[in-house]
């Protein structure tokens, strides 16, 4: 199936590895053009340099409020146009309630939150019929994950944002949209799962509670990103996808 992402231009933020690496890797290999975010330029352009000339990198911190539009901006003067954005950003960090201090909640807001209504408020304004704005959230939308205090907290407010935007922006032709990865086989992923104490055990324990009895692979995640990225997904708006190998609500 042609996606019809040949010339198109998405944003991704926090691309340098892991989901937002594999959907830019996705897009460019069939045909679009990725401006993509890191934490340094150097981290940023070793990035882009592995996608070839279709792809620049970019050092961009979400919690900047001047990221936005200098993503746009470089969009258009590298590439010409503006198509979408996926906005992915690390993780915030893990711990029970009562080791979270006042500081960590903030900092994670400015840039797991407001960071991402940031983009997405800069890129529906800058977007046409036809753009698309994506959110990488998480299995905690559902769900709360154990130790996961944080996100647990912010991700399923950007999901509620999402599906409002979604309503906002459906009459001028653009889509919004969530994706839902669970276990998926990255560095953030083995970080958790090395939280037991026990990486084998909590590994095997966790794939035993997905039906496919796996974990998912980031190529996986980057393929169903760029369909949703792409015009062949014209249709759907205001949805969070599970990424989750049919784990449901659980993680």
């Amino acid at each position: 199936m042609n996606l019809g992402l040949k010339d198109r231009v998405y944003v991704i933020t926090g691309a340098t590895r892991g989901l937002g690496f594999a959907t830019a890797e996705q897009l460019v290999a069939d045909g679009a053009k990725v401006v993509l975010t890191g934490r340094t330029e150097d981290a940023a352009q070793q990035a882009a340099s592995r996608l070839g000339a279709n792809a620049a990198g970019v050092a961009a911190d979400n919690a900047d409020p001047a990221a936005p539009a200098r993503l746009v901006g470089t969009a258009r003067d590298r590439f010409g146009r503006f198509d979408g954005i996926l906005i992915s950003v690390g993780g915030p960090p893990a711990g029970p309630s009562e080791s979270i201090t006042d500081e960590q909640w903030q900092a994670a807001f400015e840039s797991v939150f407001l960071g991402a209504v940031r983009l997405a408020r800069t890129a529906v304004g800058a977007l046409g019929e036809g753009g698309v704005i994506g959110f990488v959230l998480s299995a905690s939308v559902h769900e709360p994950i154990p130790g996961l205090t944080v996100s647990n907290g912010l991700r399923p407010g950007l999901a509620g944002f999402a599906k409002t935007l979604a309503g906002e922006a459906g009459p001028r032709g653009i889509r919004v949209l969530g994706l839902l990865p669970a276990r998926i086989d990255t560095d953030r992923v083995r970080e958790l799962d090395a939280l037991s104490g026990d990486v084998e055990a909590a590994r095997a324990r966790n794939a035993a509670a997905i039906p496919l009895r796996r974990y998912g692979t980031p190529e996986e995640f980057g393929r169903t990103a760029a369909f949703l990225l792409s015009p062949a997904a014209s249709y759907l708006t205001g949805v969070m996808v599970p990424v989750d190998g049919g784990a449901g609500h659980g993680f």
